[in-house]
Formats: structure tokens, sequence, C-alpha cells
């Protein structure tokens, strides 16, 4: 996929980094490059209509001065969560989904940073291991940043996968709503590296995931990739109540199982649209024209609007009722759901997240 990328801007400390050097190469006669003392200062919101807008396209190479490890956004002890650890390796996306909640999250520094010294990740996951001997985890790239949009020019996962597949301990998940997998083809994952892709109906495709491949071209890409030795996975999230919902996702199903047999999904991932109210703001006046935001909501106790929980939990329930007929049971989970809803939908109270997370990682 090609993105439109406005400037090329390298903090001081990352000058002749590797990725330094890879984005130079590939982008230096095409868009501006620039060097500056400090990337935070480069990343702050550039004056305009659309700020947000206009940082996608703004590439930061900077230092991360904090750790890359951290627990999902999403966790919270109000929910039944999954596991799930987040690798922060860069920060917003040249994609541009109408729900995204980067919208608010990273609002004050828009700009597309990526971390030069992610190899000082490494070194987090291995003292994680230390510290906990016999327990397996799942780590993930793509929380607040697409985790392949840009890895035909910065070979992350190339690095990214050398270090995971000798780590019986580890299963790293690479998410992303593209189909760029050329790098991902170069090499063996050994059974130790996961990718999933969020899937949505065409519906909500066409109106309100942006620059994104499409949901055959991510299949497809599922599809190459599982021949290749590689597990899948499929995050239907945000799951949208539109009219014609529960029959675009039906359809959307039967095509994912059309191509990869459920045996072959490692796990099926579900959560509604939820937006705090300022990221409803912030998404309607950026896409004023989207059918997808314009649901009737409910406001919950941790902050955010949802669908009604009925009609969240008829609209999970579809889904995992389709998957239930394909023969062959597929690990399912909800995503920033009470452990009232998860029993609802999956008839049985969610397991802890080590649990959980375990069960996950080891397939």
């Amino acid at each position: 996929m090609k993105f439109e990328i406005d400037a090329l801007t390298i903090e001081e400390a990352s000058r002749g980094s590797a990725l330094a050097e890879r984005l130079v190469a590939a982008l230096a006669s095409s868009v501006p490059v620039s060097y500056v003392a400090n990337g935070r200062e480069a990343s702050r919101p550039i004056p305009g209509s659309d700020p947000f807008g206009a940082g996608k396209r703004q590439i930061v190479v900077m230092t991360r001065r904090t750790p890359f490890l951290m627990a999902c956004p999403a966790g919270s002890a109000r929910f039944a969560c999954c596991g799930y650890l987040v690798l922060v390796l860069a920060s917003n996306c040249p994609m541009d989904c109408s729900y995204c909640f980067l919208q608010e999250h990273v609002a004050n520094n828009p700009a597309f940073q990526i971390y030069s010294n992610y190899a000082d990740s490494f070194q987090e996951l291995d003292r994680l291991a230390q510290s906990a001997p016999g327990r397996h985890f799942r780590v993930g790239t793509g929380e607040l940043a697409d985790s392949l949009a840009l890895d035909r020019i910065t070979g992350l996962s190339l690095d990214l996968i050398e270090f995971a597949r000798d780590r019986e301990h580890l299963t790293l998940e690479l998410k992303t709503k593209t189909a760029e997998i050329d790098n991902l083809l170069k090499i063996d994952p050994r059974g130790r590296v996961l990718v999933s892709w969020t899937l949505s109906p065409n519906a909500v495709w066409k109106t309100s995931e942006h620059r994104t491949a499409s949901p055959s071209e991510r299949i497809a890409a599922a599809r190459k990739l599982l021949d290749a030795g590689y597990r899948v996975g499929f995050h239907f999230d945000p799951i949208i109540a539109f009219d014609s919902a529960e029959h675009d996702y039906a359809e959307l199903i039967d095509e994912l199982l059309a191509a990869i047999p459920a045996g072959r999904i490692a796990f099926v991932s579900m959560g509604a649209l939820r937006m705090t109210p300022a990221l409803r703001s912030a998404a309607r006046r950026r896409f004023p024209n989207d059918p997808m935001l314009l649901g009737e909501e409910v406001l919950g106790p941790d902050g955010r609007l949802r669908a009604f929980a009925a009609l969240r939990i008829r609209l999970y329930r579809a889904l995992q009722e389709r998957f239930a007929r394909a023969g062959a049971e597929i690990p399912s989970y909800l995503c920033m759901e009470t452990g009232a809803v998860h029993e609802k939908v999956f008839g049985t109270a969610p397991a802890n997240p080590a649990t959980i997370g375990a069960r996950l990682a080891l397939g």
C-alpha cells in the first residue's frame, strides 16, 4: 500500500540508526528530510483544520524514553481481559479509521513516531521472562500503531520475528489492517509468530476504514501466511450496530471460513464500538458524513459510549453461533466487556487474564 508522507524528521540521537537509514533510503527522494534535537517537539500538532490527519503524514524517528512494554490500554479490573501485553514501537498510523481511539489518545502529539532504539525492547522481554519462569506471554505491537503498515520500508518485522522465534515462552502478535506481508514471507517464524487482522464488513470498510486493505485482501493475506507457517487470528472489533449488521457480519464470517479452516484459526476477539464523549466529538468532526458514527449509544460506568447492552449481546451471540457451526472450537474472547456480558454470550464466566493469555499464546 502507498501512503502519503509529507516529511521525515529524524532526532539527532537517532541519526545513523538502522531504522533512520532505512527510512532515508526509502523516502529521501520524495519527501524532505530534516534533523532536530528533540523529536518530541517535532511531534506536536501542526496548526490547521485537521492536526491529527496532518500528523499521520509526518514521520518522526526518535528514541523512546519510557519502557516499550506495557499492559494493554484496554485492560481494566472492570472487564474480562485477555492478558495481552503491548510492545510500543511506534505511535499513530498512516491509515485513518473514523472510529480510531488515537484521535483522542495522541491528539497532543499526533506525528507518526517510530522509535529507533526498538532493540532495547528485546531486553525488556527477556527480563519479563526471567521474572516469571514457565509462563507464556502473548505480546503484540499493533495497539498504538498498525504492525505492518510501513513494514516494507522499516523492516521491523524481520528483526522482531528473528528475536521471537527462538523464545518458546513468547508468542509475538503482529496486528494489521493491511496486506503488507512481503517481509513476513521471507522468514520462518518457527510457530512463534501470530498475525492478526481486524475484520469489518464491506459497509464499514468503505465508509470508515480509510486507506486500509479491503476485508477480502486481508483474508487472502492471512491465507498466505497460514500456508507459510504463521498462526493467524481475527479481531471483530469494533462491531458496529448498523441496520444490516447481523447479515453483513455473517457474510464476512462465511468468507473467512471459506478461506481459513476453523481449526486453523488461533483465536477470535470481539468488541463493540466504544468511544469516550471526547473521542466521539473528534470523530464526528473529522468524519461528519460517516453513518457508522451515528448510532444510538448509552454512557457506561467506564465513561465510554456503547450501543445498548441487549443489542451488543445479540450481535456477539450471532457471531459466536456462526463460528460455533464451523465444526471446530475457536478460542474466543470479548474486549472491554464485563464478566456479566461474557457470561451471557458464552454461557460461562471468563477465566482470569493470565489463563486466557497463556491459552492464546500456546495455541
